[in-house]
């Protein structure tokens, strides 16, 4: 059953198709905390920007710090070179709602966009 309040809803046949849509879709990438399946997707859209397949912000919104070993260990990785430069600048992460929304605004602007 698809969620009754929402103005649209779009349903992929495959997970790959779904992925495909969300890309689509999605002005903006807030990735909360999550399991593996979050951190799947949030590698393959933070991975996708690097390669320029979209501009868009990839956030990751973590107001208990529950993603503070990940980003001690993609840190720990861009100092020993496997993270290559420029990629760890695309991923921005914040503890509020409000700053990964101005986060995501910033980041609009420094592209020339409007929302």
């Amino acid at each position: 059953m698809g969620e009754t309040e929402s103005d649209e809803l779009k349903v992929g046949a495959t997970m790959r198709e779904r992925k495909g849509l969300m890309e689509e879709k999605s002005d903006d990438f807030i990735a909360l905390p999550g399991g593996i399946g979050t951190l799947e997707e949030l590698f393959e859209i933070w991975v996708g920007r690097f390669l320029g397949f979209h501009d868009k912000p990839v956030i990751v919104l973590d107001p208990f710090d529950l993603y503070g070993p990940l980003r001690d260990l993609i840190d720990h990785l861009e100092v020993e070179g496997f993270v290559k430069p420029g990629q760890r600048e695309l991923l921005h992460w914040c503890r509020t709602i409000g700053e990964a929304l101005d986060e995501c605004e910033d980041d609009r602007l420094h592209r020339g966009g409007s929302r």
